[in-house]
């Protein structure tokens, strides 16, 4: 695998253009598409904020639709489990979701950990050379809050040795060295996380 694409199979392939523009479709929407990547560690708060940010859309009339990784991993990315090559192309698989969501004019939440920097920046990259907005929210929380929070108690079983790899403890995370987005979620409300969110939305001109 290369920094930007895989191993391409499929030959005698030809892009078709349609004639609705993403200008047309955000016209009929009202707002433009962008990708929110949300990423930090687990239990840092990344789903919460997601779905608080989902709602806060929908009361104004915004079209958003969140990719979860947890949820992805029930369909789509079912076959991948989470050695760094399955992370890989798990975050892959998914900034390719969230390119072809954000060209339609939907506002799309993606939640994932995804740890290695690398990787993240491979998801700008499609977006940048896709001409699409791409704003990366650090939701960034300590390992002691994210651990003590612990929902789906993973940390426990990390420490207990029953999960091998876990970001934050055997394995590392790469926190984001310049996103569009901070969030310290162990020193912010959710209501302040969800205005800091929909006025950068704001300021960018995605949404009124």
């Amino acid at each position: 695998m290369t920094e930007t694409t895989v191993e391409r199979k499929a030959t005698n392939i030809h892009w078709h253009d349609g004639d609705v523009t993403r200008n047309d479709r955000a016209s009929m929407l009202g707002h433009k598409g962008v990708t929110l990547w949300f990423t930090g560690l687990s239990g840092s708060g990344k789903s919460t904020v997601a779905v608080a940010v989902e709602k806060a859309l929908a009361a104004r009339g915004v079209l958003s639709y969140r990719l979860d990784g947890d949820n992805i991993r029930h369909g789509i990315n079912a076959n991948l489990g989470f050695s760094a090559e399955d992370r890989q192309e798990n975050i892959r698989r998914v900034g390719e979701i969230s390119k072809l969501f954000a060209d339609s004019g939907v506002v799309v939440l993606s939640s994932f950990i995804s740890p290695y920097r690398e990787d993240r920046d491979v998801v700008r990259r499609m977006h940048d050379e896709g001409d699409l907005p791409y704003l990366e929210v650090f939701v960034d929380c300590s390992l002691e809050a994210a651990e003590a929070r612990d929902p789906k108690g993973l940390y426990k079983k990390a420490r207990a040795g029953e999960i091998r790899g876990f970001t934050g403890i055997d394995d590392p995370y790469e926190a984001p060295t310049a996103p569009e987005l901070h969030l310290h979620t162990d020193q912010m409300s959710l209501e302040e996380e969800v205005e800091m969110i929909l006025s950068n939305l704001q300021t960018r001109g995605i949404i009124s």
